[in-house]
């Protein structure tokens, strides 16, 4: 009898000893794991809880324009100048909603915002200037200017998967399929689909 206590107890304190080790070491793994993707949530997306709260702003015609979901959560984030270089939201027909491919979209005065899908926690990006203009150019599937093409998230590059970067004199934005590049000092648009490069328009 007293033979099983000291068994029972000796397992007991190995067992002891065994948790605090395992705690100690996932207490480091999640710190670890925790800093990582709070980094990386603030550098690719905002919170649910932002993409949840609606923005109310005014249209370039006065109408009252509601974003929601991960365009309001992009919206919200957005730098001061990134919300004056979009300027007023457009109304109409058009003008928001959500693609045939499933994108949602706000268009603005001076770019417009996408996201993959309406769901909460979806990325959103800002497209504009050049890039923006060679984006909505009609493209056949290869990516080539069709006037019986489709442009934009529908087209072959796809919806938008970063927003615009800068490096150097060149400004570039990702797409699913491809980039489109523009280069402030000789003023050259380079459009790839697939790798292949493309004409611009």
């Amino acid at each position: 009898m007293r033979q099983n206590m000291r068994r029972t107890a000796g397992v007991a304190a190995a067992l002891a000893v065994t948790a605090a080790v395992l705690a100690g070491c996932s207490d480091d793994k999640s710190d670890d794991a925790s800093a990582s993707t709070t980094a990386t949530s603030a550098a690719t997306t905002t919170s649910s809880a932002a993409a949840a709260k609606p923005v109310e702003l005014t249209s370039t015609d006065g109408k009252e324009v509601t974003l929601t979901g991960p365009i309001a959560a992009k919206y919200s984030a957005a730098t001061d100048k990134q919300r004056k270089d979009l300027g007023k939201p457009k109304a109409g027909k058009g003008e928001a909603g959500t693609s045939e491919s499933g994108v949602v979209f706000q268009q603005f005065v001076g770019g417009v915002i996408t996201a993959k899908n309406a769901e909460a926690g979806t990325p959103a990006f800002i497209t504009w200037g050049k890039i923006r203009d060679a984006w909505n150019v009609k493209r056949d599937e290869h990516g080539k200017p069709s006037a019986h093409g489709k442009s934009g998230s529908n087209g072959p590059l796809g919806a938008a998967t970063s927003d615009e970067t800068d490096e150097g004199t060149l400004k570039k934005s990702t797409f699913e399929h491809g980039e489109i590049t523009f280069d402030t000092k000789t003023d050259k648009i380079k459009v790839t689909v697939m790798g292949k490069e493309v004409a611009a328009k």
